[in-house]
C-alpha cells in the first residue's frame, strides 16, 4: 500500500508539471480594450497581453485599414508564483482612432503562431460642434497653394482649447508626393482668441516646407490629442484633426536674358546692404580696409543664399573671407542672411570706382524675375604726404629778419635820413653776417640730414623681416604688403603692382609661393597656401637672372645685414 501511494504521488507530479509546460508553450494572448462604445473623434487604447517572455512581436498592421494607429508602448513583467517560480509576460498598449462610424471588429493580433479573439466596438457619430461651441479643435492653413521648387510655404496649425487637459500630444502632418525640406519657421506662439463669445487658449505652430521636385505635394492632416478635465473626472483620450492640403510644385523658370547664368533664388523680398571699416573718403595707398556686404533674403534660408563676388578692381588687391550665416523669424517666415567680407588694400592713388553688383531673383508672389542692385561708388585714394619739418633755428632767423624790417620801416618816418644810411650800412653788414651765417647751417643740415638717411638695403631688409613674421603667423595681407614695398625699393622704375606679376621676378621656389599666395588671395583654393614653405622660400630668396639686367643681383640686400 505504502509503495501504491508513492507511486500514486510521482505519476500526479509528473501530469501537473507537464499540464503546466504545455500552458506556458501554448500561452494565451488576451486582448481588451479601455471601453468599447466610442465617439468618432475619441481615441481609445487597445492592450495585448501573453504570459510569457517572447523576442516576437505583435502584427498591428492589420489595424490599419480601419484605424489611425497612435503611440505603441511596451511593457514587461516578472512575478514569482506559490511554487516559487518566475512568471514572465508582456503587454502592449496602442491608442486607436477609427477611420468610419458603426460597429467596428478589431480583428485578432498574432505574435507568432498563436493569434487573440477578435473584439466588438461602437463608433457613435460625434456631434460636430462650430467654433464657439467645440472645447477643442485644431486648424491648419497653408500661405500658397501654388509653389516653386525650393521656395517657401508656410504651414500653421493652430490648437484651440477652452477646457483644462492632460497628456496632450501634438502630431504634425505627414508631407507626401515629393522630396521636401521642414524647418522651423517660428518659436511656439500661445495667446487667447474669442470666438463666437468662447474664450480659447490658442497655441500656434509654424512650420516652413521647402519643396525640392516639381509635382504635387499633399500635406495630411495635424493631429492632437489629450484628456478632457470635466467636473472633476477625466474622459479618455481624444484625437482631433485639422484639414488636408494638396500644393502644386512648379518647375523652376527659365532665368533673365540679361542674366543667362543666373542663381535660381525664390524668396519675398531680398535687400542688399554694404558697410566700409572707414570713410571711403579718406583711404591712403597701402592702409588696408574693409567692406561688408549683406545678402537678406525673406522666405529663404540662409545656406541657399549665392555667393556674391564683386569683379576684380584694377589698383585695390581684394582678399574674400569666411562668409557668416545667420536666420531671422518674421511674420511671413524665415530670413535668412548671408553676410561677405573683403578685406582691401589700395596700391595706387588716385579716384576709384567700386562697380555696382546685381543679384537676380525670382519673386514668389508677382512670379516675375526682381533685380536687386548695390549701387557703385567713387573712392578717393590718397598717396602718404611725408611733411618736413621747419627747424626752430630757420623760424627763429625769419623772425628776426622779419622784426628788423619792421624797425627799419618805423625808423624811416621818424629818423632823418643820416641816420637811415648809418642803419641800412649796418644792416647790410649784419645780413652779411647772417646770409653767411645761414648758409653754413643750411650745408650742415644738409650733410647731418644725409647721413641719418636710412640706407635702402636696410629698409629692405626690414620689411623682409616683416614678410617673415607675417608668414610665420599665417598673415597673407601683411605678407603682401610687406613684398609689394621691399619691391618698390628695388626696382623703383619698374614697380611690381601684385604677387601675380612680382613672382616674374624670382628663381623657384619663391615664384612658386608667390603664384599660390596669389590663387589663394583671391578666394580660388586650387592649392593651398602653405606658410611654412613660404618661409623657407623667403629665406632662399633669388632673383631671376636677365641678361640685360645683370645689375639687379648685386644690388640685392643680405637677408640678415649686419647691423
Amino acid at each position: 500500500m505504502v509503495n501504491l501511494g508513492k507511486t500514486s504521488r510521482n505519476i500526479f507530479m509528473i501530469l501537473l508539471g507537464s499540464f503546466l509546460l504545455i500552458s506556458v508553450a501554448n500561452a494565451e494572448i488576451i486582448a481588451s480594450v479601455d471601453r468599447n462604445s466610442i465617439d468618432f473623434n475619441e481615441s481609445f487604447v487597445l492592450e495585448i497581453k501573453i504570459n510569457k517572455d517572447t523576442n516576437l512581436e505583435p502584427d498591428f498592421s492589420i489595424l490599419d485599414k480601419d484605424f489611425l494607429r497612435g503611440q505603441l508602448s511596451r511593457y514587461r513583467n516578472t512575478s514569482i508564483n506559490k511554487f516559487a517560480e518566475a512568471i514572465h509576460s508582456q503587454k502592449w498598449v496602442v491608442t486607436l482612432k477609427a477611420k468610419k462610424i458603426g460597429k467596428q471588429v478589431i480583428p485578432a493580433i498574432s505574435i507568432g503562431s498563436e493569434s487573440s479573439k477578435p473584439i466588438l466596438i461602437t463608433v457613435n457619430e460625434s456631434r460636430l460642434l462650430m467654433p464657439g461651441e467645440a472645447e477643442i479643435f485644431i486648424t491648419s492653413e497653408v500661405d500658397f497653394e501654388e509653389a516653386y521648387v525650393q521656395s517657401q510655404i508656410i504651414h500653421r496649425s493652430k490648437i484651440y482649447s477652452s477646457v483644462a487637459t492632460r497628456q496632450q500630444v501634438y502630431s504634425p502632418p505627414v508631407i507626401t508626393g515629393a522630396d521636401i525640406l521642414i524647418e522651423k519657421a517660428a518659436e511656439n506662439q500661445y495667446y487667447k482668441a474669442s470666438l463666437n463669445g468662447q474664450t480659447y487658449n490658442v497655441t500656434e505652430i509654424v512650420t516652413a516646407i521647402y519643396p525640392q521636385a516639381s509635382g504635387e505635394i499633399e500635406i495630411l492632416p495635424a493631429y492632437f490629442e489629450a484628456r478632457i478635465i470635466n467636473d472633476g473626472g477625466i474622459t479618455g483620450k481624444k484625437l482631433f484633426e485639422s484639414g488636408a492640403h494638396k500644393v502644386k510644385i512648379l518647375p523652376i523658370p527659365r532665368p533673365p536674358k540679361a542674366f543667362p547664368n543666373a542663381n535660381w533664388l525664390p524668396a519675398l523680398d531680398i535687400q542688399l546692404n554694404q558697410e566700409w571699416s572707414q570713410d571711403p573718403n579718406y583711404i591712403s595707398v597701402g592702409e588696408p580696409f574693409t567692406r561688408k556686404i549683406t545678402i537678406s533674403a525673406l522666405g529663404q534660408i540662409e545656406t541657399q543664399i549665392p555667393t556674391l563676388l564683386p569683379q576684380d578692381i584694377e589698383g585695390l588687391n581684394i582678399y574674400t573671407d569666411k562668409p557668416e550665416f545667420k536666420r531671422y523669424f518674421e511674420s511671413e517666415g524665415i530670413r535668412g542672411v548671408r553676410t561677405e567680407q573683403f578685406a582691401m588694400i589700395a596700391v595706387d592713388g588716385g579716384s576709384i570706382e567700386i562697380p555696382e553688383l546685381q543679384l537676380p531673383w525670382w519673386n514668389i508672389k508677382s512670379k516675375k524675375w526682381n533685380i536687386a542692385t548695390l549701387p557703385s561708388k567713387k573712392i578717393k585714394l590718397d598717396i602718404p604726404i611725408i611733411e618736413k619739418e621747419v627747424s626752430a633755428e630757420q623760424q627763429y632767423i625769419d623772425t628776426e629778419v622779419s622784426a628788423k624790417k619792421n624797425n627799419i620801416d618805423k625808423s624811416i618816418n621818424e629818423t632823418n635820413w643820416k641816420i637811415i644810411s648809418q642803419f641800412l650800412g649796418i644792416l647790410w653788414v649784419f645780413t652779411l653776417f647772417f646770409g653767411w651765417f645761414f648758409y653754413r647751417r643750411k650745408q650742415q643740415k644738409f650733410v647731418i640730414k644725409k647721413s641719418k638717411e636710412i640706407p635702402i638695403y636696410k629698409r629692405q631688409a626690414k620689411l623682409i623681416r616683416a614678410a617673415k613674421k607675417s608668414a610665420t603667423n599665417g598673415d597673407r595681407a601683411g605678407l603682401r604688403f610687406a613684398l609689394i614695398e621691399w619691391a618698390a625699393l628695388q626696382w623703383p622704375d619698374k614697380k611690381p603692382r601684385s604677387i601675380a606679376e612680382l613672382a616674374k621676378y624670382f628663381e623657384p621656389p619663391l615664384s612658386e609661393e608667390l603664384k599660390i599666395l596669389s590663387v589663394n588671395s583671391y578666394g580660388n583654393l586650387t592649392e593651398k597656401w602653405d606658410s611654412r614653405k613660404m618661409l623657407t622660400a623667403i629665406n632662399t630668396l633669388k632673383l631671376k637672372k636677365k641678361d640685360d639686367d645683370a645689375s639687379i643681383k648685386k644690388t640685392l640686400p643680405p637677408l640678415m645685414p649686419s647691423k
